[in-house]
């Protein structure tokens, strides 16, 4: 599978504070890639880069083979055939649905515009609000003529900036599922930028996870969850507390009892570490010879998260089914179920492993 998108550490700033620094990611083709992250941590500056709206001070940035942005070239947005779908949609509110989809391929042949605009009205699940304005439409369906205007030119890479920030929480998601089904359909490599996890699993195929301007973790959805690189990664990525312990001879000592797994080879026995422990690895057992009291609980559904606190004081998470209903103040018994041991030195910093 050939490279759509080679970033090689590229820095920006601006007014001498460093926004991106040695930042580097490779996109295949006909994949999707998120850049998640907090507010400030960089990653719109990235996909401005990318976009040619802004000049990295160093670095090499290169789409299909091609370097876009080096020591000695910056090609400008125009001349990078990049698609981009923002948060705000900025749809043509003059402008019908198809004129909106049409917009960007004024140059072609008439009859292959028209062609193009019925195969993404027909894409998008819209073919019969081809004449609707889009005030006339809901939030849902905008976001999906402003995705299918984005895509008319069959660009060579398409950016999406926070594209469901504006949407009702419980749309996210699932429109970001039909986002990615509609990009795989059309063969579209892309790139979303989110500070939602939920958004960045239901569409991308690989993330970056990004802080301080720098990649932290670039991986699956799922081994960002249960192989996180460093204390960043954990803390921002999923549920969990971390609580103390001590490695012996291939374990970890901890107030739970022993925990067996894979122990990282700096850490030698009598190492004092943080374990994470996901609310999936505390399992509610009435017969668990160790308990804890509910302090706060979370109604999910099908899940309450409860707030569990032991006797010494210690915090944990559990997910359990919500038929098993506890009040607060009850004590519950609960028992450790780790598959995957995380473990990090107690004198490590948020960015080390």
């Amino acid at each position: 599978m050939s490279v759509k998108l080679d970033i090689q550490a590229i820095d920006l700033s601006y007014d001498k504070q460093t926004v991106v620094q040695d930042f580097s990611m490779q996109l295949q083709e006909n994949h999707i890639g998120c850049l998640l992250g907090p507010s400030g941590c960089g990653k719109t500056t990235v996909l401005r880069t990318i976009a040619g709206f802004e000049r990295p001070e160093k670095g090499v940035i290169v789409i299909d083979g091609q370097a876009v942005s080096d020591h000695q070239r910056h090609l400008p947005p125009e001349q990078r055939h990049i698609g981009m779908v923002f948060q705000d949609f900025s749809l043509f509110p003059n402008m019908s649905v198809a004129d909106n989809i049409r917009f960007g391929l004024r140059r072609w042949p008439r009859s292959e515009q028209q062609q193009r605009v019925s195969e993404l009205l027909k894409l998008i699940g819209l073919s019969d609000r081809a004449k609707t304005y889009p005030h006339q439409l809901s939030g849902g369906q905008q976001q999906r003529v402003a995705l299918a205007r984005a895509m008319a030119p069959r660009p060579a890479l398409l950016l999406l900036d926070e594209p469901f920030s504006s949407l009702d929480a419980d749309l996210r998601e699932q429109l970001a599922r039909e986002v990615r089904d509609i990009l795989r359909e059309e063969n579209i490599s892309a790139i979303l930028v989110t500070h939602d996890q939920h958004e960045a699993f239901a569409m991308a195929d690989e993330i970056c996870v990004m802080h301080e301007g720098r990649i932290q973790q670039q991986d699956s959805a799922y081994n960002l969850y249960h192989r996180p690189a460093n204390r960043f990664v954990a803390d921002f990525i999923g549920e969990g507390v971390l609580i103390p312990g001590q490695v012996a001879n291939g374990k970890v000592q901890t107030e739970l009892g022993d925990i067996e797994g894979q122990v990282p080879e700096h850490c030698k026995n009598g190492c004092k570490v943080d374990v994470l422990v996901r609310p999936d690895d505390i399992i509610h057992d009435d017969n668990a010879p160790d308990s804890a009291m509910v302090t706060d609980r979370a109604f999910r559904g099908s899940e309450f998260l409860y707030t569990l606190r032991m006797s010494s004081g210690l915090e944990l998470l559990c997910l359990v089914p919500s038929h098993h209903n506890h009040e607060i103040g009850e004590r519950i018994g609960i028992r450790l179920d780790f598959d995957h041991l995380v473990v990090f030195p107690q004198n490590s910093s948020l960015a080390e492993g």
